[in-house]
C-alpha cells in the first residue's frame, strides 16, 4: 500500500462554493454512500462509514466550528 504525505491544509471557499459541497456532502451522508472531494489539488475519498463530528472552540480571539470526518 502507498504511503500518504501528511497534509495540513485550510481552504477558504466562497459561500457559494461551501454550501454547495456541504449540500453534496449531506446527500452522500442522507444515501448512505462514500463522499468525493478534492481540496487543494489533492481528490479525498470519504467512506460512508466515516465518523462524523463537530468541534466549536473559543477564545480571545474570536470563535471556530469544525466539521469533521474521520475514516
Amino acid at each position: 500500500m502507498t504511503e500518504k504525505a501528511e497534509r495540513d491544509i485550510e481552504k477558504i471557499y466562497s459561500n457559494k462554493d461551501f454550501a454547495a459541497k456541504l449540500r453534496r456532502l449531506a446527500d452522500a451522508l442522507e444515501e448512505g454512500t462514500a463522499f468525493e472531494i478534492q481540496v487543494a489539488g489533492e481528490r479525498i475519498y470519504i467512506p460512508a462509514t466515516a465518523e462524523i463530528s463537530m468541534e466549536h472552540e473559543r477564545s480571545d480571539d474570536g470563535e471556530e466550528l469544525e466539521f469533521q470526518l474521520k475514516w
